[in-house]
C-alpha cells in the first residue's frame, strides 16, 4: 500500500486520506492542519495507563491536551504509520511511537494501533491502543 503524496492527501476526503493527512500534520508539528482533520465534536481517547489517558473533545482540546503535552514531555515524538486497514468509515492504523523522554532521557520505541472513525471528511472518533508498560518504563526514572 504505497504512501500517498501530500498533494493527493489534501485533495481527498476518503477516510484513509483524512487519517493520513492527520499523521502528516502531526509529523510536521502543524497543529492548525491537524485540527482541520478533526470534527468540531471529535472524541479523542488516549488509552488507560497512557500518561495522557482520557477522552479529549474539540480540535483545540486534542491539540492542547495531547499534542502539545507530548511535544513538551517527549523529544522527537513521532507516530510512524505503516499499515492502514480500511472498512468504510473505520480506519485502523498500525504504527510505532518513537521519542526520548525529556525528564528521564530514556528512549521510547513501542507498537501502537489507532482506530479512527471518519465521517464527512473529518475524524469524529479516535481510540488509541498502545504498549502502556513500554511508555511507562521510558517515562519513569530508574
Amino acid at each position: 500500500m504505497g504512501l500517498i503524496s501530500n498533494a493527493d492527501a489534501v485533495e481527498s476526503a476518503s477516510p484513509r486520506d483524512v487519517v493520513r493527512r492527520q499523521y502528516l500534520a502531526s509529523a510536521a508539528g502543524d497543529l492548525e492542519a491537524l485540527r482541520a482533520t478533526l470534527a468540531p465534536d471529535v472524541e479523542w481517547t488516549e488509552m488507560a495507563g497512557f500518561p495522557l489517558a482520557g477522552t479529549y473533545r474539540t480540535p483545540e482540546g486534542v491539540t492542547s491536551g495531547v499534542m502539545e503535552i507530548l511535544g513538551r514531555d517527549w523529544e522527537g515524538w513521532a507516530a510512524h504509520d505503516d499499515t492502514y486497514i480500511v472498512d468504510g468509515e473505520n480506519v485502523v492504523v498500525l504504527a510505532r511511537y518513537t521519542a526520548v523522554n525529556r525528564a528521564t532521557r530514556k528512549s521510547l520505541n513501542v507498537r501502537v494501533a489507532h482506530h479512527f472513525i471518519v465521517r464527512g471528511g473529518v475524524i469524529v472518533r479516535f481510540e488509541q491502543f498502545v504498549d502502556t508498560a513500554g511508555v511507562g518504563d521510558a517515562a519513569r526514572a530508574s
